[in-house]
């Protein structure tokens, strides 16, 4: 642990955020997982699940949590398989 008041606030600051980044990252992820289930499971709600996944896809990219292309790759598989 520092013992510098402003390497002590950074250190508070990192912590928070990576936790803010891990959640949103695994909620990411868990819209990919339901919207590839419901895809695979031909359900009703797949094109709504579908379009959530993309809507998380795309704040991830925006945030800085996944890079774009692979943001866009996700995408572009999710939709390949929708089809």
């Amino acid at each position: 642990m520092p013992n510098i008041k402003g390497a002590i606030k950074r250190v508070k600051q990192n912590n928070a955020t990576n936790e803010q980044n891990s959640k949103a990252k695994s909620a990411m992820r868990s819209a990919l997982r339901k919207a590839d289930v419901a895809i695979d499971n031909k359900a009703d709600n797949a094109e709504e699940m579908k379009r959530a996944a993309i809507k998380s896809l795309d704040t991830a990219a925006g945030k800085g949590l996944i890079h774009k292309n692979t943001a866009a790759r996700q995408k572009a598989r999710l939709t390949k398989k929708a089809l």
